[in-house]
């Protein structure tokens, strides 16, 4: 059974920083790519970034670029969201899933960033 789990979600101050984390398992991890989507209330799900973990590619939405960065660790199965000069407009939570550039067939529950003003 393939999962995938979010942790790092959280409250902060505009200006801060969280870094998320999604462990999968059931998967090899090397052949997906793995990424980072958002839904804030009443908001259509969007794209956050999107690693290929097959050649260490990387994709942001325009927003977030030169704020986010996305990482992965294959030893630990896990991939990561360092998220810097938070924004109340970041406000969302924040599911990962694979396959992120060819077909998104597992999707984790998520974890809640809160940015206050």
């Amino acid at each position: 059974e393939v999962q995938l789990v979010e942790s790092g979600g959280g409250l902060v101050q505009a200006g801060g920083s969280l870094r998320l984390s999604c462990a999968a398992s059931g998967l090899t991890f090397d052949d997906y790519a793995i990424g980072w989507f958002r839904q804030a209330p009443g908001k259509e799900r969007e794209g956050v970034s999107c690693l290929n973990i097959r050649d260490d590619s990387a994709f942001y939405l325009d927003s977030v670029k030169g704020r986010f960065t996305i990482s992965s660790d294959s030893a630990k199965s896990t991939v990561y969201l360092q998220m810097n000069s938070l924004k109340p407009e970041d406000s969302a939570v924040y599911h990962c899933a694979a396959d992120c550039l060819l077909g998104l067939d597992y999707y984790g529950n998520g974890t809640l960033v809160t940015v206050s003003s």
